[in-house]
């Protein structure tokens, strides 16, 4: 493969094998870097691509394009996937190996033997799902739904800046409909509603002093023991709601503190990412982490938690975004679901990390997440996906869409 930047993406060709056009589309989009804040070559791509549908009517809001398919009907579906990728660590440009290909063995280890796989950054999380929506954004001419098609930039960084978020806001006319999937990768099946997510430093503070004359100050560092234990002591705990079971976890994800080598701290900070379950509002998460007066808001300084978890602790949030229950009851939920356990034999399950289902669910609109390749192989090092995924994900929409 060619590791050269794509200017343009293959137009679609309505004669050939559809299996042949999703690995061209495919290939062309996961060829262009687009690290969180760095979407706009991939957007302009996807932008000329769908202006070249005559169906379609595109508008485009920052790096965030959307596409709509006016066909009159009485209901509407929104399709959604995120056009950024975590930084990338070793693994762009990508590279398209074939089941023989000797790099299996020397240097790339194959999750999917037998098979065709793309390997890089985007593959799973989630430029397969796009490769497939934006195939049927050009394809299904004659939908049973309006249909929405929106493909959005910051999606893996801080809510305030996610693409979806930002054009729900400046332009929700352009965003409307009854049921919306998100194509976050789930192995093909459905996943349902989200756990919520927050972040915020934990902080202790001490007094600075020189580390020879250690008895005249107080080690801020020291101190954030009492906020390791805490953490080490926690219990993740599974929590079913409506019939689907999401994993809890608070964890620390990173530490600072410290001025120098021969300064005693006056100042540490543990940053804590705690995952909470549909069964709880953002509020009701918040209390169980600093208390219910605690008064911390985002961007809102530093302010004593007054219970919960870390009472006693300063706390700074960073970000927040509310958890999605199930909403598997909704009229094209349940039919989904039913098309989709006819082809894998699988029942819809848990989305244990947090994806925009939470974003539409929150305007009343119910939603899932399917899409293509593994949630394990997100982010990793070796992400990778087999290219038969791609066409099984199309075909099981295709039929359900038309």
């Amino acid at each position: 493969m060619s590791t050269t930047t794509a200017t343009t993406i293959t137009p679609v060709d309505p004669k050939a094998a559809r299996e042949v056009e999703l690995a061209r589309l495919f290939t062309d989009i996961m060829r262009v870097r687009s690290v969180s804040g760095e979407e706009t070559a991939l957007a302009d791509m996807i932008e000329a691509f769908l202006r070249g549908c005559s169906h379609l009517r595109v508008h485009r809001h920052g790096d965030t394009v959307v596409a709509t398919n006016k066909a009159g009907r009485e209901r509407g579906v929104i399709l959604a996937g995120h056009i950024d990728t975590v930084p990338v660590i070793g693994n762009f440009p990508p590279v398209l190996l074939e089941p023989s290909d000797p790099r299996i063995d020397e240097s790339i280890a194959s999750a999917y033997p037998g098979e065709s796989v793309m390997w890089g950054r985007g593959a799973t999380d989630m430029k397969a799902s796009d490769a497939v929506l934006l195939y049927l954004a050009a394809t299904v001419v004659d939908p049973q739904f309006d249909l929405t098609f929106v493909f959005y930039d910051h999606e893996e960084v801080a809510a305030q800046y996610n693409g979806l978020r930002v054009t729900l806001e400046a332009h929700p006319e352009w965003i409307r409909g009854d049921f919306a999937i998100i194509g976050e990768p789930t192995d093909g099946v459905i996943e349902g509603g989200c756990n919520g997510t927050m972040r915020f430093d934990v902080i202790t503070h001490g007094v600075a002093a020189h580390s020879a004359r250690a008895w005249m100050g107080r080690n801020a560092i020291h101190l954030a023991g009492g906020i390791l234990d805490r953490l080490r002591d926690y219990t993740p705990r599974d929590v079913t709601v409506d019939g689907l079971v999401y994993r809890e976890g608070v964890n620390a994800t990173m530490i600072s503190g410290g001025t120098g080598t021969n300064v005693i701290p006056n100042e540490c900070r543990v940053h804590v990412n705690y995952r909470f379950a549909p069964d709880k509002t953002l509020a009701q998460a918040k209390a169980l982490m600093m208390g219910q007066d605690a008064g911390v808001e985002l961007d809102n300084g530093e302010h004593a938690a007054t219970g919960g978890m870390f009472a006693g602790f300063g706390i700074e949030m960073h970000d927040e975004s509310p958890s999605a229950r199930p909403g598997l009851d909704a009229p094209l939920t349940r039919s989904l679901v039913q098309l989709v356990e006819q082809r894998t034999g699988q029942t819809p399950r848990a989305k244990l990390g947090w994806t925009d289902v939470a974003r539409f669910s929150a305007l009343g609109i119910p939603a899932i997440n399917l899409g293509a390749g593994s949630p394990l192989f997100a982010h990793k090092a070796d992400e990778q996906i087999a290219m038969g995924e791609l066409s099984r994900m199309e075909s099981v929409l295709r039929v359900w869409l038309s």
